[in-house]
């Protein structure tokens, strides 16, 4: 009886240690994804044509909330991160976005602003806690600035471009995700905030969104606003001028994916792989910019020999 019940100890002991050593998912085929709200669109098209050609694949977004849910295979997130975090896991920057100042279509600031734009001076000192930035005593026009209150990749990104940090950003502290920025401002005459293109601007007709007036900025840092940098009409006219032009006052970062390199599931693994295959022809269409190719082929081939270990 005793060998027995030896014998039974150690069998369900082996077991805990080989279920251990499976994935975040208990499932091989199932993904979980999270992370930042404003990719999933993007993502969601992706998963689609992932299962179409790999019906076995049990592959689904869980919405971030305060936290990350307990257990997920992927990340996506849209801001460096920290060294240590940076070690754990493996990535791929599949895309960048830019970040554009927008206001409430029928506000002052807009009818303002949309013809004389921000330059790096008034853009600080509008959104900005700078007690040393100069100040332009003509800035009379009544505004409310909305920001995200948890720590968040646009935010981060914003601020950080001007020289600041998210804490440094004015205005009211909006809970939830960058979408709630959005319907903050068209409820608010005099509201204005920053958002990337893909909430900025109607995907299909490709115009700004309903409500919404993008603002120029001094792209080429000479103090004015030129006629093209007023040409904010079309989405792909953007896209393709941010892209191309080493341009100031518009904050730009990366998008990226990444993996535990400890406890990864191996779907998890072919559907990034995939996607740093399949990505490129998608990002313009939900108001992405490409990425460095010479970045994401490195990162790739990174990818592809992480893949590869069993």
């Amino acid at each position: 009886m005793k060998r027995i019940k030896t014998l039974l100890i150690a069998t369900g002991l082996s077991l805990a240690l080989s279920q251990g050593g499976f994935s975040q998912t208990a499932n091989p085929n199932e993904v979980v994804i999270t992370g930042v709200r404003f990719a999933y669109p993007l993502v969601e098209k992706w998963i689609g044509e992932y299962k179409a050609a790999n019906p076995q694949a049990q592959i689904r977004i869980e919405t971030r909330t305060v936290t990350d849910p307990q257990k997920y295979d992927l990340l996506v997130e849209a801001y460096e991160q920290d060294k240590e975090v940076k070690e754990t896991r493996e990535y791929i920057s599949i895309a960048r976005y830019a970040l554009l100042p927008i206001a409430n279509a029928k506000s002052a600031f807009a009818k303002e602003f949309g013809e004389k734009g921000l330059n790096e001076k008034t853009y600080k000192q509008i959104f900005f806690h700078d007690i040393y930035a100069e100040k332009d005593k003509t800035l009379d026009t009544p505004y409310t600035i909305y920001t995200r209150l948890q720590k968040a990749g646009a935010p981060t990104t914003f601020a950080k471009y001007f020289g600041y940090e998210q804490k440094d950003i004015k205005g009211k502290a909006i809970a939830g995700a960058d979408e709630h920025l959005i319907k903050a401002l068209l409820k608010d005459e005099t509201g204005i905030t920053y958002t990337i293109p893909g909430l900025a601007y109607d995907l299909q007709t490709r115009k700004p969104a309903d409500g919404i007036s993008i603002i120029p900025v001094d792209q080429d840092g000479n103090g004015r606003i030129s006629k093209e940098e007023r040409a904010l009409e079309n989405l792909d006219k953007v896209l393709a001028s941010v892209e191309t032009d080493k341009i100031k006052n518009v904050p730009v970062e990366y998008l990226h994916f990444s993996i535990d390199k400890h406890n990864s599931n191996p779907e998890a693994k072919k559907f990034l792989l995939w996607v740093a295959a399949n990505a490129d022809k998608d990002l313009h269409q939900f108001g992405y910019l490409k990425p460095d190719p010479k970045r994401l082929q490195d990162e790739k081939e990174k990818l592809e020999r992480f893949a590869a270990v069993k």
